[in-house]
C-alpha cells in the first residue's frame, strides 16, 4: 500500500487550470482499482492520495502521468508501507509483516 503526498510547486490558479484534468486522470486510477482515497490538504498547499498496486515502480509511473505532474505544478512524496491492520472494507489489502 501506498501513500502519495502531492505538495503544490506552483500558485493555486495554475493548480486550478489543471485541476479538471487532475480530477479525470484520478477517476480513471479509482476504474483501476489502484486508488482507494485521495483528498486536498488543509491548508490547500496540496493533496493526499492511498493507493494499492503491486511495486512502487508501477505507483511512480503512474504519479508521472498526473496532469499536475505534467503540468509542473505539483511534487509527489510516496511512501510505501504494508498495511498489517485495516476497517473491514480495506480487509483484502491486509498484508503479514515480514
Amino acid at each position: 500500500m501506498f501513500v502519495l503526498e502531492l505538495t503544490y510547486t506552483a500558485p493555486l490558479d495554475q493548480v486550478d487550470a489543471a485541476l479538471e484534468a487532475h480530477v479525470a486522470w484520478l477517476d480513471a486510477r479509482y476504474e483501476q482499482g489502484v486508488f482507494l482515497a485521495s483528498g486536498r490538504k488543509n491548508p490547500r498547499d496540496g493533496g493526499v492520495i492511498l493507493a494499492v498496486a503491486e511495486d512502487r515502480a508501477r505507483i511512480e509511473g503512474i504519479a508521472a502521468t498526473d496532469p499536475f505532474v505534467t503540468a509542473g505544478v505539483c511534487a509527489y512524496r510516496i511512501t510505501e508501507f504494508t498495511a498489517t491492520k485495516t476497517a473491514p472494507e480495506l480487509e483484502r489489502y491486509r498484508e503479514s509483516p515480514s
